[in-house]
């Protein structure tokens, strides 16, 4: 057989080297790792990968959660609003009743001796609380409230008073009876109305 051309200029080819498959691996930078740590390789690179992901997904997160908790605190805010005003009404239509009553029974002249100039409404709103006795009963007393309910504007007991007397929008009580009440507070509803004027 002859030989190859190669061999005509002075050069001979050498066989290739034969492949050993036991020690075939993957070429890393320039190091060659046996072929289960190429994985390892390809494993990492994704891990470094996922890091530079992570972290935008972290600012995205955390752009998401700024914005709704800056959506969150005004909602917050206007439900607290919202049970205050709520509270508000029912404290104002439970002394209101009471109130009511209080003159209901003095015009059918169930109450005892009232004062002059209380025109038949409580002199002071504990009266409502104390109870006044009974006209012809010795030890019975009739309640109308059974305690003063607190104002949720203000965060305490004391109410604004007015009596019969007093203009309607009158913030200064009169001190001959208690006609109406209410709220000492300055805020306004959403309406743009005032508490104290409800």
């Amino acid at each position: 057989m002859k030989r190859r051309s190669c061999e005509k200029i002075g050069r001979q080819v050498e066989p290739p080297a034969p492949q050993d498959t036991k020690s075939s691996g993957c070429k890393v930078g320039q190091a060659v790792l046996p072929a289960r740590w190429g994985f390892v390789a390809i494993f990492s690179q994704l891990r470094r990968n996922q890091r530079g992901l992570t972290l935008v997904e972290l600012i995205v997160a955390f752009t998401i959660m700024s914005l709704l908790a800056a959506m969150a605190v005004p909602l917050a805010r206007s439900k607290v609003r919202r049970e205050r005003e709520r509270e508000l009404r029912y404290a104002l239509r439970d002394i209101r009743t009471a109130i009511d009553k209080y003159k209901d029974a003095a015009d059918a002249q169930l109450l005892g001796t009232l004062k002059l100039g209380t025109e038949g409404y409580p002199e002071k709103l504990e009266v409502l609380v104390e109870g006044v006795k009974m006209a012809g009963q010795v030890d019975k007393k009739l309640k109308f409230l059974r305690r003063i309910p607190k104002d949720p504007m203000t965060n305490s007991y004391e109410w604004g008073l007015r009596s019969l007397q007093d203009e309607p929008a009158s913030t200064s009580w009169g001190g001959q009876n208690v006609f109406d009440v209410y709220t000492k507070s300055t805020a306004k509803a959403a309406d743009g109305t005032p508490y104290s004027e409800w």
